[in-house]
């Protein structure tokens, strides 16, 4: 069903390129006035001036990768400013133009057939842009190790047969001797770990053929990219963690839910935004994608697959979530997993329970409510751990911040909501 709202007299098309703006003005009368800008600062300010000028009620543009950022910037606070999704606003087929895709623009806009996308305060955005850019080097980071496997195989290196986590502490000592060329023998004394000392021939028969002069090359040069990666993971992960702190009293609710750390935490909070735009759960599950879609011809319906049509990145971090949920032991979720699956098949069942997820994360948002009480418990057992590790790691670091921040809202927030006020 289209969407139909407010007709309008006089409204602005724009379709937007990433050094082009093709605008046109349409009124009711059938009138049209085109005009081309840049995409500079000056040029935007010409092009909101023009259309101040010309009288417009609406401006409207599709949500074209980020090119339109800067562009709402500028018009949205002096003219009201629809950001329209693509898909929603596909027209019939035709020979396609930048005039004609404007002019298609304005006219869906004039009748009032568009309808607004969901736009990120300042400091959402910002905060989603951080957690999508740390998600881009954790995505890295595994190219670059999976290259290290590869190279490792190339020369018959089974490291793994003796160490699970080669990028470990004892794995890079490992992998930092071979690149060296230290003594086989030099390298098993000096593993840190005295459980991993203890299969010492099974790694010694693993790594016996060392490197050739190509591999060490290849491989020093990886583990120099592996650590700049990590270095800039960890300075960016410290810059999301002082965005979150306005929202603590969030994070830590949403990290109560079973399976979410502070990274996957932080994650939902920048993809959700404001939940408070979600009247209800099952709207925010839709926007993620995750509700099944409908076929309906000559009276029959059938179910299909889940619609996909929302936010990927928040529905990735869901059925991840959803995963590590659903080999936890015992509880509510891992019941609801198995019976679903008991019918089903795994991915489905996997994907319900992503659903079931966010609509839990949208209700406790909204009470400002924790899933789960006991988590103080492990939370402060955690906190203890870390006290007493020796040479903690900087990730380790982190976390024992985030714990703290959570902690807190819990010893705060502890009596109200035993006694139900959230």
């Amino acid at each position: 069903m289209m969407y139909m709202g407010k007709r309008r007299n006089r409204v602005c098309g724009a379709d937007v390129h990433n050094n082009l703006i093709v605008a046109t003005i349409q009124c009711s009368d059938e009138t049209t006035l085109r005009e081309e800008f840049g995409t500079n600062r000056s040029e935007l300010e010409r092009f909101k001036a023009w259309v101040i000028a010309n009288n417009c009620e609406q401006v409207a543009f599709e949500a074209t990768g980020v090119y339109w950022f800067p562009v709402y910037d500028v018009l949205s606070p002096s003219i009201d400013t629809i950001v329209a999704n693509p898909w929603m606003i596909k027209g019939l087929p035709k020979d396609k133009s930048d005039d004609h895709d404007s002019k298609s623009i304005a006219s869906f806009c004039l009748n009032g057939q568009i309808k607004r996308s969901r736009i990120f305060s300042g400091d959402d955005r910002d905060l989603r842009t951080m957690t999508r850019a740390r998600s881009g080097y954790v995505k890295t980071r595994t190219q670059f190790r999976n290259r290290i496997h590869k190279y490792l195989a190339m020369r018959g290196i089974k490291l793994r047969s003796g160490i699970r986590g080669i990028f470990g502490k004892s794995g890079r000592h490992v992998l930092n001797g071979l690149v060296e060329g230290e003594d086989v023998d030099a390298i098993l004394d000096g593993i840190p770990s005295g459980r991993i000392r203890k299969k010492r021939e099974i790694i010694k028969a693993a790594i016996a053929v060392g490197l050739d002069d190509t591999t060490k090359f290849l491989v020093k040069d990886a583990l120099d990219v592996l650590d700049n990666l990590e270095k800039r993971i960890e300075t960016m992960s410290r810059d999301i963690l002082g965005r979150t702190l306005k929202k603590s009293k969030d994070l830590a609710i949403v990290m109560s839910v079973p399976g979410i750390s502070f990274v996957s935490g932080s994650k939902i909070l920048s993809e959700i935004g404001n939940y408070h735009d979600f009247s209800t759960p099952e709207q925010l599950a839709k926007w993620c994608g995750l509700v099944p879609g409908l076929n309906e011809s000559a009276g029959k319906k059938k179910s299909c697959g889940i619609t996909k049509q929302g936010s990927k990145h928040l529905r990735w971090i869901l059925v991840e979530i959803a995963q590590v949920v659903a080999r936890m032991k015992n509880n509510r979720l891992t019941r609801f997993f198995k019976r679903i699956k008991a019918r089903k098949n795994h991915n489905v069942a996997i994907v319900a329970l992503a659903r079931k997820l966010i609509c839990i994360i949208h209700h406790l948002l909204v009470n400002q409510e924790l899933y789960d009480m006991g988590l103080e418990k492990a939370i402060k057992s955690k906190r203890k751990k870390n006290a007493q590790a020796q040479g903690s790691s900087s990730e380790d670091q982190l976390q024992d911040r985030v714990a703290a921040i959570v902690d807190a809202y819990y010893r705060i927030n502890a009596k109200s909501v035993l006694d139900g006020g959230g």
